[in-house]
């Protein structure tokens, strides 16, 4: 880390973490994680939960800056980044803008598209509207098995793998639940990998490539952050140049939607080709007992400890005020 800055430097800070989402009990094992790390460090952290206080409670704090633990929406979707723009409270992670399209799966894949940034073939659907015979039409067009996605959730929920055409009502009800479109996805058959993106601009580095293989390709919500059957492989098995190769994809990915601060990138390697194929990007990643961001830092000789204070170092707001401005 350049420029050591001491806990005390930092002022007091707030930790936001559990919220309103469907996401809410890893936040909150990701918020004690960090708290704790900071603390640790000598900074003057407090916890503050969104999803059981108000906005002019997180005001009346006068936190200095925040770090956000936040996953999903109402924390990772932009409109709590507009919030702390409009308090004036420097924070974790990417701004309003990129927040808010980071969280919206067709957006991201159709900026990387635009782009010419590889990611999978795909099509929206409307949750309430599509028919029947639109469902049917959908594995011709980008094969079997094929992915159903609820485009705004994470931690794998509202998801569905089809695997043949009798599967497609259940898997698009599914996901429907959870949104107003629903995300068809071509499947990419190979290695599941990840890269944590640290910086802003032409300073944004990749980690190291982080390899996860759960127990018969199955890296549900389950195996994300309560068993210890699924494996992760750190650096990731890859010879230099594909190494290379994703790393600057991963930092293209997040340049491209305008991304700073932090992100984690998910990759599928095609198995026929090794083909690399952007999937999404979170922009609060999980900091964990099984995260994956901390295994990245860690094989760089980042400690957890370490990384939460570098990540805090970067809090920022987007709209600086005027230089005449004064809170009140």
């Amino acid at each position: 880390m350049s420029k050591k800055m001491t806990g005390h430097q930092f002022g007091k800070v707030g930790v936001l973490f559990g919220g309103r989402s469907a996401e809410r009990e890893v936040s909150i094992m990701s918020g004690t994680g960090v708290l704790q790390a900071l603390k640790s460090r000598g900074v003057d952290a407090h916890p503050f939960d969104p999803g059981e206080r108000s906005l002019a409670e997180l005001a009346a704090e006068k936190f200095d800056r925040v770090f956000i633990a936040l996953h999903g929406r109402y924390g990772e979707d932009g409109t709590l980044q507009g919030a702390l723009e409009q308090l004036g409270i420097p924070y974790t992670g990417p701004g309003v803008m990129a927040s808010a399209i980071a969280m919206d799966k067709v957006m991201t894949k159709r900026i990387w598209h635009s782009m010419a940034l590889p990611t999978p073939h795909f099509i929206v659907l409307d949750a309430h509207s599509a028919t029947r015979e639109e469902l049917r039409q959908v594995p011709d067009v980008l094969g079997l098995p094929l992915m159903l996605k609820a485009p705004h959730e994470g931690s794998t929920i509202g998801i569905s793998k089809v695997a043949g055409y009798s599967d497609m009502n259940e898997g698009f009800a599914l996901c429907a639940k959870y949104d107003e479109v629903v995300l068809a996805e071509e499947f990419i058959s190979g290695r599941e990998l990840t890269v944590p993106v640290l910086g802003a601009g032409r300073n944004a580095r990749a980690l190291p490539i982080v390899e996860i293989r759960a127990p018969e390709g199955n890296y549900d919500y389950q195996h994300k952050y309560f068993t210890d059957d699924t494996k992760y492989l750190c650096p990731a098995p890859l010879d230099d140049a594909l190494t290379q190769r994703i790393q600057s994809l991963a930092v293209q990915a997040f340049t491209a939607l305008g991304c700073e601060g932090w992100a984690r990138v998910d990759f599928m390697l095609r198995s026929s080709d090794n083909e690399p194929f952007l999937l999404e990007i979170n922009t609060s990643p999980g900091m964990t007992g099984h995260s994956l961001v901390p295994i990245a830092a860690k094989a760089d000789g980042v400690s957890y400890e370490d990384l939460c204070v570098e990540i805090l170092k970067s809090a920022s707001l987007d709209l600086k005020p005027s230089k005449d401005w004064k809170p009140d």
